[in-house]
């Protein structure tokens, strides 16, 4: 087992352990990155034979072809009818996490596909969502929330233990993680088809998270470096060994937005609103005014949650903790803040442990030598490639981020005027509060390099910056656009 800094709460595993049922089934590791330790659990035990008919039933279009039970809008009266109360079997495989992983997941489609199943039947016949069902009947809502708690997850649906990256079966083991190879288990309309857009959607993101073990291991080495140096600005030996360990970054990255990109080709930007109601959250959404009652837990008071969201990815908060990369003090920032605890919880107290280390160790300041000017041609040249790969990486953020805006745009913005995402956030300002954070960093620092060094950071770095500045340019007109549309107030 690997680790960052001296005796950090949490190990950070290189061998991820894959047969050991009495670790969660999601750890940060240098190989598998943010991916669950192992291929998630596909097969339920007998005694939860009633839930697996169910999911299996429950899809638009279900393996057979044949339609299910949310074609015909039926999903709630066979659950209000026929599905028994499998709370009391829960303890039975409590201490196999993986396990225990899969029936949050399989839970968590069963709560959402419920409740959102109204709105649903209304957006197929061109209406507004409306309401959702109100009150999650309790042989869902206490299983839920047993399986959540024992699994570490709050008790609706979230992007890594649930909809994304626990939900995927390899065609053939032998193959691995190769594109082609991977499979829905759970789905809301299409999904089991793994040439439909639902499929693509969710399969794209495990896609990405796959190249995400580099992208751990050079935060590790980066973290282990700074936290042991004796000067500001370090020996040859150990800034050699700092670039390393942003190179391993930067190309984690390029792969990561590369395979990002195929998005656009696997899941088509006028299918998505048709599967996007299911994964709607209760927190900030018209379809629950007053949240959901939990029946049998809270009293019977409502509780809200925000829904599955890409937000609710490491890589990119990772990246932003690791840079220390300044956000502005909106409300937009706030809800950021709040996505936190949608993740499992070793890639919290990940993300946390990257944060304090990095300040605490004046991270930035290292990379970009704002403490100690560097005196041999050596330690020059080593400066000068630690600030040219820290602007790379911030700009493959921007990269990422200003993807995700032209996703929103071409998926969402010009396809519905619901006002929220499915997390909850404003679908016009959310996302360009992050992006303009970054660029605004990426100017600053590029600005800091030209002027302690006259040879600046070369061809890349000058193209890097003439392209963010034309996409800030462009960004700001887009958002400008669509507040005024929907008559939406910029922070």
């Amino acid at each position: 087992m690997g680790s960052i800094s001296t005796t950090p709460p949490f190990q950070v595993l290189d061998d991820p352990r894959p047969d050991d049922k009495s670790l969660p089934a999601f750890m940060v590791s240098t190989t598998r990155g943010f991916l669950p330790r192992m291929d998630p659990v596909v097969e339920l035990p007998q005694e939860f034979e009633p839930l697996e008919s169910l999911l299996q039933r429950m899809p638009v279009k279900t393996l057979s072809g044949e339609a299910g039970l949310l074609a015909h809008s039926k999903l709630g009266d066979v659950v209000d009818n026929e599905f028994p109360d499998l709370t009391d079997e829960m303890d039975k495989y409590k201490n196999d996490l993986p396990m225990m992983n899969a029936l949050y997941r399989d839970y968590s489609f069963l709560a959402s596909a419920y409740l959102l199943e109204p709105c649903h039947e209304r957006f197929v016949r061109g209406e507004e969502y409306g309401l959702g069902r109100q009150s999650l009947p309790r042989n869902i809502a206490r299983p839920i929330a047993r399986c959540a708690e024992i699994a570490g997850f709050l008790p609706f649906m979230e992007y890594a233990g649930s909809y994304a990256l626990y939900n995927y079966r390899l065609e053939d083991p032998s193959r691995g993680l190769e594109y082609d190879n991977l499979r829905l288990i759970r789905a809301f309309e299409h999904g089991l088809d793994p040439t439909s857009s639902e499929a693509g959607f969710v399969l794209v993101h495990i896609d990405m998270v796959k190249n995400s073990g580099p992208l751990v291991a050079g935060t590790v080495k980066c973290l282990d470096v700074a936290s042991k140096i004796t000067t500001a600005l370090g020996t040859p030996q150990e800034r050699a060994t700092f670039n390393e360990g942003l190179a391993s970054i930067l190309g984690a990255l390029q792969k990561i937005n590369a395979v990002m990109e195929t998005m656009w080709g696997k899941s088509r930007p006028t299918e998505y609103t048709s599967f996007r109601t299911f994964i709607f959250g209760i927190t900030s959404q018209s379809m629950f005014p007053n949240g959901v009652i939990y029946e049998g837990l809270n009293d019977d008071k409502p509780m809200s949650f925000r829904g599955e969201s890409g937000a609710n990815d490491s890589m990119v908060p990772l990246m932003d903790n690791f840079l220390q990369v300044p956000m502005p003090n909106t409300p937009l920032t706030e809800i950021l803040k709040d996505f936190r605890k949608y993740r499992p919880s070793n890639h919290k107290d990940f993300l946390l442990h990257v944060k304090e280390v990095s300040e605490s160790n004046n991270l930035r300041s290292f990379a970009l030598a704002l403490q100690a000017k560097p005196a041999t041609d050596e330690d020059k040249d080593l400066v000068r490639q630690s600030r040219s790969l820290w602007l790379q990486i911030l700009d493959q953020v921007r990269d990422f981020r200003w993807r995700h805006w032209c996703f929103a745009r071409e998926y969402i913005l010009k396809r519905t005027s619901h006002p929220t995402a499915t997390g909850g956030s404003p679908i016009v300002t959310w996302l360009p509060n992050q992006l303009e954070a970054v660029l605004a960093e990426m100017v600053n620092i590029n600005e800091i390099a030209n002027k302690d060094d006259a040879r600046g950071l070369g061809k890349t770095c000058e193209m890097v910056m003439d392209g963010a500045l034309r996409q800030r340019d462009t960004l700001r007109k887009e958002v400008t656009k669509y507040c005024e549309e929907r008559g939406v107030k910029r922070n």
